[in-house]
C-alpha cells in the first residue's frame, strides 16, 4: 500500500504532492532522498528501491521529472515500480510530453488522474482508455469554459461502460470507416566495449508497438518466426498467457489507439553495426586525441543519426577538435558532441586534436567514455522477425502495417 505521491523536478522541488492515506508523509522525505541521490553523483542513476530511516521509497526519473512514492508497510516493490510507470506514461499521454512547464500548467488533471488510478493506496484504474472517458484531455476550449463557468473539474458524471467489461481496455462502441492496425518493432542496442577494442557485453531491448483503428470486438493473433531467442518478456495486460505458454503465440483483444503490447529483450549478441576505434596518447602536459567510426557489418539498411558524445575530463583545460566529417561541439560543460549522420562511401569519419592538461599534470590519468548514438531503420538486429498476423470479428477487411527500427541504448566504448 502506498501512503504518498511526489513529483520533483530536477533541481530537487516538489512539483506536486499527493496524500493517498489517512497516514500523512512529511515533505522532508523528498530531502532526505535528494540528499542521497546527489550522493550517487548522477540522479537519474539511482537504485529504484530505497530504504530510508523512515520509509521504503520508490521512483522512476522520465523526462527530466523524478517520480517518488513511499510507504511504512511491506509490499511488493515491483508493483509500485509498475504503477508509477504507469503514471508517467499516463501523464505524457494526456499532456502530450513530460516536463515542469506541463504538470505545473495541468495539475488539476494531474489530482484528477492521480485520485482515479489509486485509491487509499491501491491501483484502481491505469487503463488509459478507461481513464480518457472519465477525465477529459486538456485543451484550449476546456480552459476557455473553465475560465467563463468558474468549474475546473474535466470528470465526466457518468461511469464508462468498459469498467463493467471484460476486457476494460477497450470501449464496447468503436467504430471506424476503414480498419487497420499498424505493428512496429522498435529495439533499442546496449553494448559495452572496453579499451582493447573486445565486446564485453551487447543485448537488445525490444518493444512490439502496435497502433489499433478497429471496429467492434477484435481477435487478434500474432506469431514469431522465431520467438525462442525472446527473454524477459513483459506483456500488456490484454494478452492471453496460456497460448503464449503453450505455443508461443500471441493472442488478444487490443486496445484502442497506440499501445505497447510487449516487450522482451534478445541478450548475448556477438556484433554491433558499427565501430568506434578511440586512441589517446598524453605527455607533457599535451594529450592528442583520434576517433574513428566505421561499419562493422552492414545490416543491408542505411546507418543514420550516427553521433559521438563524450565528456572531457576536469583536468582538461582548453580543446581543440576538427574532423574530416560532420560536426564538432564543445559545449560549456565539457562535453564534446560529434554528429556524423551517415556514413560517406569514400572516407572513414574520423575526429583529431589536442587536449591541454591542467598546469603541473603531465599525463592523463582519467579517460573518456564515448557514447554512441545511431538509427537504423526497417531492419530488428536482434534477429526478431513477426511471422503473420490474423484477425477475427471484423466486418470488413482490415489493412496491416509492418515496420521495425533499431537504434543505440546505452552504447558505451571506453578509453
Amino acid at each position: 500500500m502506498l501512503q504518498c505521491i511526489f513529483l520533483l523536478s530536477d533541481s530537487g522541488e516538489v512539483m506536486l504532492e499527493k496524500q493517498l492515506t489517512g497516514h500523512r508523509v512529511d515533505r522532508s522525505i523528498c530531502d532526505w532522498f535528494w540528499e542521497h541521490a546527489l550522493s550517487q553523483g548522477d540522479s537519474s542513476k539511482v537504485q529504484p528501491v530505497i530504504a530510508s530511516p523512515t520509509h521504503y521509497l520508490f521512483q522512476i526519473f522520465r523526462e527530466g521529472i523524478t517520480f517518488l512514492a513511499c510507504t511504512q508497510v511491506e509490499m511488493p516493490p515491483l508493483m509500485a515500480i509498475e504503477f508509477l510507470c504507469r503514471v508517467a506514461d499516463v501523464l505524457s499521454d494526456y499532456l502530450g510530453g513530460l516536463n515542469e512547464d506541463l504538470i505545473k500548467d495541468n495539475f488539476i488533471i494531474v489530482y484528477e488522474l492521480l485520485d482515479e488510478m489509486i485509491d487509499n493506496g491501491f491501483p484502481l484504474t491505469t487503463e488509459p482508455n478507461i481513464l480518457r472517458e472519465m477525465i477529459a484531455p486538456p485543451s484550449i476550449v476546456s480552459k476557455v469554459l473553465s475560465v467563463v463557468t468558474g468549474n475546473s473539474s474535466n470528470v465526466s458524471d457518468t461511469l464508462p461502460g468498459a469498467t463493467a467489461s471484460c476486457v476494460p481496455w477497450r470501449t464496447t462502441d468503436t467504430k471506424y470507416a476503414n480498419n487497420e492496425v499498424y505493428v512496429d518493432l522498435v529495439e533499442e542496442m546496449d553494448a559495452i566495449i572496453n579499451r582493447d577494442g573486445i565486446l564485453v557485453k551487447c543485448e537488445i531491448y525490444g518493444e512490439v508497438q502496435v497502433n489499433s483503428h478497429l471496429s467492434g470486438l477484435p481477435d487478434l493473433t500474432l506469431s514469431f518466426a522465431n520467438p525462442s531467442i525472446l527473454d524477459d518478456v513483459r506483456f500488456h495486460p490484454c494478452i492471453r498467457f496460456r497460448p503464449w505458454e503453450s505455443d508461443q503465440i500471441l493472442s488478444f483483444v487490443p486496445p484502442d489507439g497506440q499501445f505497447k503490447l510487449m516487450s522482451y529483450r534478445v541478450r548475448k549478441l556477438k556484433s554491433t553495426p558499427i565501430y568506434v576505434k578511440p586512441q589517446i596518447t598524453s605527455d607533457a602536459g599535451t594529450c592528442r586525441i583520434s576517433l574513428l567510426v566505421g561499419i562493422r557489418n552492414d545490416p543491408g539498411k542505411t546507418i543514420d543519426d550516427i553521433t559521438v558524445q563524450f565528456q572531457l575530463p576536469p583536468c582538461i583545460l582548453s580543446a581543440d577538435l576538427s574532423s574530416n566529417h560532420g560536426t564538432v561541439n564543445i559545449l560549456a560543460s565539457k562535453k564534446c558532441s560529434w554528429s556524423i549522420g551517415r556514413i560517406p562511401k569514400d572516407k572513414t569519419p574520423s575526429i583529431s586534436g589536442t587536449l591541454v592538461l591542467e598546469t603541473g599534470l603531465e599525463r592523463l590519468h582519467v579517460f573518456p567514455t564515448f557514447e554512441v548514438g545511431f538509427r537504423i531503420m526497417g531492419i530488428a538486429l536482434s534477429g526478431v522477425k513477426i511471422d503473420k498476423l490474423d484477425l477475427k470479428n471484423l466486418p470488413t477487411k482490415p489493412y496491416k502495417g509492418f515496420r521495425a527500427l533499431t537504434r543505440a541504448g546505452e552504447f558505451e566504448v571506453r578509453s
